[in-house]
């Protein structure tokens, strides 16, 4: 073979690797689409990296109790698609779409509701921990939690939910090296746990100190866990205050303190300088808490909080907020329903729903989006920036109050 048919040869040979290497990346590539959830959205960005696209399927593979009362019950669930889970800030909580059955009384219906994590970021689980909420003790008239109940009477290992990527802004500052205080009220104490298990991982010689405030013994969750943490973790220590102890709760063994969360305990047990606050629990103690914490002179940068319940941390019950002198015109276009707003109500949630108006609801708090409704005309004012980002046009009736006169679409 002579010189230019030989060049010729070897060159042909080089392109044909070329293209069938080029081709085989490709087909990978397109494979790699097929198969990974589309996260090209604004939701999927705001969740995190590598977050999907809305609902995604997850098995329950473990359940169980993390208290003596079994009040409080976590679930651990994995991808049914099998692909390995983005991380998660911790501090952040899941979207669940729940369909409940119907009853004599009530019509089958689907709710959404939020949860926050309960563990460290890992690329194969999450954990969430539900407490069964019961309707309020001095309303008996009142139905109990709907999705508590139906995660603890009716979801069962090996059961199919359907969930959206990890969101939420209250999340522990993982770029600080500052002494960190998680101060946890009840079931507010989840994403606390998440938060101090990422950074007995990864920040282990930060200065943590959680105390976590419930009723006594029987409500006491994660007990175990965090007193291991205490003993292993010197960075790490455990205030524990029970509010009414039980006859077989014993002191310095169960817990440290009687009472409750107050700014006199953190100025007893906590050292000088300057601490980042992480706040979470009931309305009763957000409303009394956070304000009290700013009054002491912690700048509003170091204190970080969430609510159960009721979404505002300045949450005044109905009957004690200051009425307005003019009442405001509110409209609901699909129940053909004109209302005055006199300021009584935390929210315009609270509103619909005291005059009997459906409302799709899930985390009270300005981060889900379920209750997002069409602003047909006037004004809403947010005391606080929601999570979710509202789209244009719409309102969050969860955590906005009427400026003017309102035509909403619900």
């Amino acid at each position: 073979m002579n010189g230019p048919l030989l060049l010729a040869a070897i060159s042909g040979a080089f392109l044909a690797q070329v293209g069938i290497g080029v081709g085989l990346a490709f087909w990978r590539i397109q494979r790699t689409n097929l198969a990974a959830p589309a996260v090209d959205t604004d939701e999927a960005a705001a969740a995190g990296p590598g977050a999907w696209q809305g609902w995604r399927d997850f098995r329950v593979v473990r359940a169980g109790f993390e208290d003596r009362s079994a009040a409080q019950r976590s679930f651990v669930i994995a991808p049914v698609d099998g692909a390995v889970l983005p991380d998660f800030a911790p501090g952040q909580y899941l979207t669940f779409s729940l369909d409940l059955a119907g009853s004599p009384t009530e019509p089958a219906r689907t709710i959404v509701r939020c949860y926050s994590l309960s563990d460290r970021p890992n690329s194969e689980t999450y954990r969430v921990t539900i407490k069964r909420m019961p309707a309020p003790p001095a309303r008996s008239d009142l139905p109990a939690g709907a999705a508590s109940g139906h995660f603890h009477d009716t979801v069962r290992e090996g059961d199919v939910l359907r969930v959206k990527a990890p969101g939420g802004q209250f999340v522990l500052d993982t770029a600080s090296d500052l002494p960190a205080v998680f101060l946890a009220g009840g079931i507010g104490v989840t994403p606390m746990i998440s938060m101090l298990l990422w950074s007995v991982a990864h920040q282990p010689q930060r200065p943590l100190h959680l105390i976590y405030g419930v009723r006594n013994s029987g409500d006491h969750a994660f007990k175990d866990l965090l007193e291991g943490l205490a003993q292993s973790h010197p960075a790490f220590r455990l205030d524990i205050l029970y509010g009414d102890p039980g006859p077989d709760d014993v002191e310095a063994r169960d817990y440290q303190h009687v009472g409750f969360i107050d700014i006199a305990l953190l100025q007893r047990i906590l050292p000088d300088g300057r601490h980042q606050f992480y706040v979470c629990g009931p309305p009763a103690m957000m409303a009394a808490l956070v304000p009290a914490l700013a009054a002491w002179g912690v700048p509003s940068a170091d204190i970080h909080s969430e609510s159960f319940g009721p979404a505002s941390s300045g949450f005044v019950p109905r009957g004690e907020r200051a009425v307005l002198a003019t009442s405001i015109e509110v409209r609901f276009g699909r129940s053909r329903r004109t209302l005055q707003w006199t300021g009584e109500e935390a929210n315009l949630l609270d509103f619909a729903e005291r005059h009997g108006i459906p409302v799709d609801s899930g985390c009270r708090s300005g981060s889900c989006g379920s209750c997002e409704t069409r602003l047909l005309a006037g004004e809403v004012h947010y005391e606080s920036k929601p999570d979710y980002e509202v789209t244009a046009g719409s309102c969050l009736l969860c955590v906005a109050t009427p400026v003017s006169a309102l035509a909403l679409e619900a």
